[in-house]
C-alpha cells in the first residue's frame, strides 16, 4: 500500500510514500513504549530543554513548513508560516509551565501524609486532520511529551509529508528517537492501533462520525479519549454592535484557512435592524479577498484541500439555494484547475437547509436574519454542535453575561473571533466532542490523577 500527496491547487502528484505494514506498526509501538519508559523518568527541566529546542527549530524552519503546508493541503503560505510560529509558542508555553501544572498537591486528611500526584499514562495515539497539519498535532504533543507520555500520530492521508516533518522536528530537537512517531497507515487500521495493549489513550480532531467511531472502539477497551470534532459556530450580531468592526471580524474568521476550520465563523445571526447594512458591508469585504495560488503572498483564499471536499461544499450551497436561500456572492465552481471555491455569501438561511443544519467547511457564509436578541440566542443554540460562539455588542456586561450563561459552546468570545490559545482550555460540547486541550486542563487529560495516602 502507498500514500500519495497531491497539490490541491494544481492536481499535481507531489510524492508517494510506502505505508507501514502491520509488522511495522507492531515494531514501532514497541519502540515507542521502550522510549516512553525512559522518557517518563527524565526531569521536567530536561524535557523542557528539548521542547524549547523544538520551538527554535519550528521558528527557523517556518518558511519551509509554510511551503510544505501550501503544497500538500493548500493553506496560504503566510498562514502556514504563522501556524509554525504558533506551534513554537505552545512548545515554549509547556516548557515553562508543565512542571507547575503537574506538581503534586498536598491534601489535609486524617493521614500522616496524603497528596495527589499526576503520573504519565504511556503511549497516546493522536488521529489528526489535514486542515491545521502542524498546529493540531503540536497542541496534543507538546503537553503530552512534557507530561512524560509518548506520542504516536496517525495523520490525515493527504498530508504525509507534514506528518514525517513533524517526526523529524522531535528527533532534531534531541528527544529520544522513538518518543514520537508517525504511522503511515489507512483509517481502516486505526481501530487495531487503539486496541493495542501498549496504547493507553486516544485523542482525535476530526468529524463527528470519526469521533463516534473512535469513541466506540476506545470505549470497548476502556481507554480514555479526547475528541475535538466539528463546529458550526454562530456569530451573533446584536443591534448595538460596532458594525464595521463586527463585519471585519466575521469575514476574517470565515476565511481563516480558506474557510476550513472547525472554529471558523459559520452562521451569522443578524438582528433585522442591522441586516441590510451588515449584508452590504460583509459582501464588499468578502468580494475584496484574493483567491489564488497558496504559494503567493497576496493570496487570502487558497484551494480546498481536496476536490471531493470542494464538490460536497458546492452541493450544500446548491441545495440551500434550492430550498430558498439567496446567493449574494460566489456560489459557482471556477473554471480553473485545482480544488478552488470562491468566497460565497448566502442569506435568508432557514432550518431545513444544509447551510443552517450542517457544517460548511469552506469559504461559505450563512446569514440568518432574526427579529431580536431573544431569537438570535435561540438560533445560536439551535445546532447539534457546540465548539465556539461569538456575540457582538458594545454593552460589555451584557456580552459577558451572554457568553458565560446563554451560549452553548466550549469557547465563547465577545467582540472577537474564536481562536485557540495555549493559555486557555479548548474544546466543545454536544456533537463537537468532549475533553479539553491546552492550558493546565489539557495537560491533565492523559495522566493518572493518583491519590497517595500514608498512615
Amino acid at each position: 500500500m502507498t500514500i500519495t500527496s497531491i497539490n490541491p491547487a494544481t492536481g499535481e502528484r507531489l510524492e508517494t510514500y510506502e505505508a507501514h505494514a502491520p509488522a511495522d506498526v507492531e515494531r514501532i509501538l514497541h519502540d515507542v513504549h521502550q522510549a516512553q519508559q525512559y522518557w517518563r523518568m527524565i526531569r521536567f527541566a530536561d524535557r523542557a530543554d528539548h521542547m524549547r529546542k523544538a520551538a527554535r527549530l519550528l521558528r527557523d524552519r517556518a518558511d519551509a513548513y509554510g511551503t510544505l503546508m501550501a503544497e500538500e493541503m493548500g493553506k496560504p503560505v503566510a498562514q502556514g508560516r504563522a501556524e509554525a510560529e504558533k506551534c513554537a509558542w505552545v512548545c515554549d508555553y509547556y516548557a515553562d509551565h508543565a512542571e507547575r501544572f503537574l506538581a503534586s498537591e498536598t491534601i489535609e486528611t486524617d493521614a500522616r501524609e496524603s497528596f495527589v500526584t499526576y503520573q504519565p499514562l504511556g503511549i497516546v495515539l493522536a488521529v489528526m486532520p489535514w486542515n491545521f497539519p502542524f498546529w493540531q498535532v503540536f497542541r496534543f504533543v507538546a503537553p503530552n511529551l512534557m507530561a512524560g507520555n509518548a506520542g504516536v500520530l496517525k495523520h490525515a492521508s493527504n498530508v504525509p509529508g507534514c506528518a514525517l516533518a513533524l517526526e523529524r522536528v522531535f528527533r532534531d530537537a534531541g528527544f529520544p528517537q522513538h518518543v514520537f512517531r508517525t504511522l503511515l497507515i489507512g483509517s481502516d487500521q486505526v481501530g487495531q492501533v487503539i486496541e493495542h495493549p501498549l496504547v493507553k489513550a486516544v485523542t482525535l480532531t476530526g468529524s463527528t462520525p470519526a469521533g463516534q467511531a473512535v469513541a466506540r472502539t476506545a470505549g470497548a477497551v476502556l481507554k480514555k479519549t479526547v475528541l475535538e470534532l466539528g463546529g458550526s459556530d454562530p456569530y451573533v450580531v446584536l443591534e448595538d454592535a460596532d458594525l464595521p468592526a463586527a463585519v471585519a471580524t466575521c469575514v476574517e474568521s470565515r476565511l481563516i484557512n480558506s474557510g476550513q476550520s472547525c472554529i471558523a465563523a459559520k452562521r451569522f445571526i443578524v438582528v433585522e435592524a442591522l441586516r441590510e447594512a451588515f449584508e452590504a458591508q460583509f459582501v464588499e469585504r468578502m468580494r475584496a479577498k484574493t483567491m489564488g495560488d497558496p504559494l503567493s503572498e497576496a493570496t487570502d483564499v487558497g484551494p480546498q484541500a481536496r476536490e471531493d471536499l470542494r464538490d460536497d461544499l458546492h452541493r450544500q450551497v446548491l441545495e440551500s439555494i434550492e430550498r430558498g436561500a439567496r446567493c449574494l456572492l460566489g456560489g459557482d465552481i471556477p473554471a480553473r484547475a485545482g480544488a478552488f471555491y470562491p468566497p460565497t455569501v448566502l442569506t435568508d438561511v432557514r432550518p431545513g437547509m444544509p447551510a443552517y443544519d450542517e457544517e460548511l467547511f469552506g469559504p461559505v457564509a450563512a446569514i440568518i436574519p432574526v427579529a431580536n436578541e431573544k431569537e438570535a440566542l435561540h438560533v445560536a443554540n439551535d445546532t447539534s454542535f457546540g465548539l465556539g460562539a461569538v456575540v457582538f455588542t458594545q454593552d460589555l456586561e451584557k456580552g459577558r453575561r451572554i457568553a458565560e450563561e446563554e451560549l452553548e459552546a466550549g469557547c465563547c468570545f465577545v467582540n472577537a473571533f474564536v481562536k485557540s490559545d495555549p493559555r486557555l482550555p479548548f474544546g466543545g460540547i454536544k456533537e463537537s466532542g468532549y475533553g479539553r486541550e491546552l492550558s493546565a486542563h489539557g495537560i491533565r487529560e492523559f495522566v493518572n490523577v493518583k491519590t497517595v495516602y500514608v498512615q
